[in-house]
């Protein structure tokens, strides 16, 4: 059953990121961009925290439900 529910998602978001509908996902405030001369860093903390709360989120139901 996890198997499944996780092949799903992983087709739903990757729909969702090819279509352009997650154009927002990490370009929240406090999202970390860096770009030097020859560097570039990117830490998408404030995505990260918001994607950890949702799965918790999700989880938690899933239990509560099974």
């Amino acid at each position: 059953m996890f198997i499944i529910f996780a092949v799903t998602s992983l087709l739903v978001i990757g729909l969702l990121a090819f279509s352009g509908k997650l154009s927002k996902f990490g370009r929240l405030p406090g999202d970390i961009q860096y770009r030097g001369t020859r560097t570039r860093v990117f830490a998408p903390i404030t995505s990260m925290l918001l994607l950890s709360l949702l799965l918790s989120l999700v989880l938690s139901l899933l239990t509560w439900i099974f």
